[in-house]
């Protein structure tokens, strides 16, 4: 399979899920938008993007939050961005709220304050010699806390920005709001090789939606 035969979507439920679709054909990558979470068992990667976690809980509802984890639990490749974190993390705080658990983190809401305080920044990708990374902060949750199989991908001021944990992506920042396309590009990446893996085939119940 070639890069531009890779099926990803993006959730386009509220938020700045076009800038994403824009993100990824700057870099070749066809894309579709993802209204109805039936369809993510055709996707090879999806991206959660930026708005307010409170409204997409409310439109995702319980059986589009159950897709979404049964998508990433057998081994689909999420990028999630601010408050696509916020929707993967394990525990959210101030004040909490349901979410996926897909990435074993706490996180805070809100942390870099308002919506007027957004700021356009440079930070660092982890262990590449300082290679610097654009980063866009609107509202943007603060990775408090991370279990031993997350791994820190990149940090800003020395605080953890975007995290890991096996095909599980999540960045506190918005990279669709800047020229910078790596972070796309390893998302990308990381589809192509989930592609190209023998098929998982797991198999699990799903949880009872408890409206």
């Amino acid at each position: 399979m070639t890069r531009s035969e890779l099926k990803i979507g993006v959730l386009a439920l509220q938020g700045d899920f076009e800038a994403h679709l824009q993100a990824l054909k700057e870099i070749g990558i066809p894309s579709i938008e993802i209204r109805d979470p039936a369809r993510l068992g055709e996707l090879d990667g999806l991206i959660i993007p930026g708005g307010e976690s409170t409204t997409l809980l409310k439109l995702l509802g319980c059986e589009g939050m159950e897709a979404i984890r049964r998508f990433g639990r057998r081994g689909g490749v999420v990028l999630g961005t601010c408050a696509g974190l916020i929707l993967l993390a394990h525990d959210v705080r101030d004040p909490a709220q349901e979410s996926l658990g897909l990435l074993d983190a706490t996180v805070t809401r809100n942390a870099y304050g308002r919506q007027v305080e957004s700021f356009h920044a440079v930070g660092q990708w982890e262990g590449e010699e300082n290679r610097p990374l654009e980063m866009t902060f609107i509202r943007a949750p603060r990775i408090q806390d991370f279990g031993g199989g997350v791994t820190v991908l990149a940090r800003f001021k020395g605080e953890p920005v975007m995290i890991r944990q096996n095909r599980i992506l999540g960045a506190t920042f918005h990279p669709e709001l800047t020229a910078d396309r790596s972070v796309h590009a390893l998302f990308v990446q990381l589809a192509h090789e989930a592609a190209r893996a023998p098929s998982e085939k797991v198999k699990e119940a799903a949880e009872p939606c408890q409206q």
